[in-house]
């Protein structure tokens, strides 16, 4: 089974998806196996490895510590062609569709191309919304494009669904990293009724009642990122996988 056929039994058979953030510069291999004993026992649905802003080169040290320690995917969320290594299982080929930046939506990703052949990486469509937050995020101010706003329900449906026609095979909506204000529950809910591809929502989820939100208006991934950085939130990772995994 591939990784993405794996999100969809997730979805099918939990309800919904629990994915967890890593930021590579923030990862403390130190404590990667009490981290990822925890992640194991608390049923994570996979890893995303990547950031928009990164200063150490240890994607693929980050990728193979994970895999030897658990049996949890570990997808590349890449923000730059440095960070694509053959180290992972699969790769969201993310295309910044909420934006006009043709980098963003076309052209690191001719760059990276050759490198997804050269080491096999499933790779997995994904339209990447950037919805305005309440502050400037570090992944607005690095790929030069602006938000959604967070009222243009109208904007974020015609581009999801363009997304989809395109042949994405999942939405990703995101506030940003370290956001004020998360994607508006009535956006979710507006976009995941116009679409029939999967839709995953991440940026400033820092507590199970945002995620059950998120959940109720139609995500069916939920995606926490910052809120474990800190060792203090670990013990709170299973109440998360317990929301989010309402069939369970």
């Amino acid at each position: 089974m591939n990784v993405f056929e794996h999100l969809l039994e997730v979805r099918e058979k939990k309800g919904a998806g629990f994915l967890l953030l890593i930021d590579p510069d923030k990862f403390d291999f130190n404590e990667s196996e009490r981290f990822l004993n925890i992640c194991s026992h608390a049923d994570v649905d996979a890893f995303l490895i990547g950031g928009s802003l990164l200063g150490n080169d240890i994607v693929s040290e980050i990728a193979e510590n994970i895999k030897e320690k658990s049996n949890i995917p570990v997808l590349l969320f890449p923000g730059g062609i440095n960070q694509v290594t053959g180290s992972a299982d699969a790769i969201l080929f993310l295309s910044l569709i909420s934006g006009r930046n043709p980098e963003q939506l076309i052209g690191k990703h001719v760059l990276a191309a050759p490198l997804i052949k050269k080491y096999g990486l499933e790779s997995i469509p994904t339209g990447y919304m950037l919805i305005e937050s309440g502050a400037s995020t570090t992944v607005e101010y690095i790929s030069g494009t602006k938000p959604i706003p967070y009222k243009k329900n109208d904007i974020a449906i015609a581009t999801a669904l363009a997304g989809e026609y395109l042949g994405m095979k999942m939405i990703y909506m995101e506030a940003g990293s370290g956001a004020e204000h998360t994607v508006p529950d009535k956006m979710i809910q507006k976009v995941s009724s116009a679409i029939s591809i999967p839709l995953i929502v991440g940026g400033g989820i820092r507590s199970c009642e945002a995620a059950q939100r998120k959940l109720d208006a139609g995500a069916n991934f939920i995606v926490v990122g910052n809120f474990f950085e800190n060792k203090n939130n670990w013990d709170e990772i299973k109440e998360f996988a317990r929301t989010i995994h309402k069939n369970d």
